[in-house]
């Protein structure tokens, strides 16, 4: 294989054109890195709405027929989903085409792809882009969505250097920063900033709701409920799945988690604990500089 080819992509498939998949689609037309898009729907107005929206030049309802004769392949599918449409890709992709998810959790999607790549392991790039909304699908996609964000790359050790380079490349022309890290460091870290803190947001809203006076209660929430319960608001399915995928790293941050209640809840009978408690979560919060939206899918 040569050096990774940083011209334009000849042809891009991005199978799942949503919220993520169009954004990705959108970033490198606006950088100029893709000649030729064909998107991948399940829904007929999904793919009239890609075509209307310029997200995509061609759309399609067979992932197979996306991606024969792609240079790359995105998948922005459910991460369950990621091993079975990785088997109907597999036989229709190139030799040197490059593959790439963008799941939230990697050691699953990591075992996925060990189960139906086969010979094509070595194309694989598992990306997870810390960016999103809490409105799914393709009408919002922006070509601005990972400008600044991080996108941190897990490659296999099978995986091709050169792929790996040419994948580091595309993400930066959409702006992202890159950063590699393994699998299991990814989803220890991302059940401890994302996933926990999702979790928190829709147990506390369901605490709320399912008291009596519930109703009464949220009437009177302000700003800081609005922005504490912000992602709450997010997408059941994806989120479903994340947390699924991810339930053992997450079980272990909410144990964490635990215990400081558990320590806050101590305190409360013991001002100068309590304030000394407060102080300190301050400090590490007014010193924390944000690494794109560590709070997004």
């Amino acid at each position: 294989m040569s050096a990774p080819d940083l011209a334009p992509v000849r042809r891009l498939a991005i199978i799942g054109c949503g919220l993520m998949g169009g954004s990705f689609a959108l970033a490198l037309r606006a950088a100029g890195a893709v000649r030729h898009t064909v998107g991948v729907a399940r829904s007929e107005r999904a793919r009239a709405q890609a075509l209307a929206l310029g997200v995509v030049d061609q759309a399609c309802a067979d992932p197979a027929m996306a991606a024969a004769d792609a240079d790359v392949v995105l998948l922005a599918v459910p991460v369950a989903a990621t091993e079975a449409t990785l088997r109907t890709l597999a036989p229709a992709l190139a030799p040197d085409a490059l593959v790439m998810d963008v799941g939230s959790t990697k050691a699953d999607v990591v075992a996925a792809a060990r189960a139906a790549l086969g010979q094509r392991l070595a194309q694989f790039v598992p990306a997870h882009p810390i960016a999103g909304k809490e409105k799914a699908g393709v009408e919002h996609a922006s070509a601005a969505l990972y400008r600044g964000c991080q996108v941190v790359l897990t490659p296999l050790p099978d995986t091709h250097p050169e792929l790996l380079a040419r994948a580091q490349a595309l993400w930066a022309a959409t702006g992202a920063r890159v950063r590699t890290m393994t699998p299991e460091a990814h989803d220890s870290a991302l059940a401890a900033v994302s996933h926990l803190p999702h979790l928190v947001a829709f147990a506390a809203v369901r605490a709320i709701a399912e008291q009596p006076q519930g109703a009464q209660m949220l009437a009177l929430a302000g700003p800081g409920f609005r922005d504490f319960t912000r992602i709450a608001a997010s997408d059941a399915t994806v989120w479903r799945d994340i947390l699924h995928a991810n339930a053992t790293q997450v079980r272990a941050q909410a144990q964490a988690l635990r215990a400081a209640l558990d320590a806050f809840d101590a305190a409360l009978d013991d001002p100068a604990r309590l304030h000394e408690m407060i102080e300190d979560a301050s400090r590490v919060r007014r010193a924390w500089t944000p690494a794109g939206a560590p709070d997004s899918p």
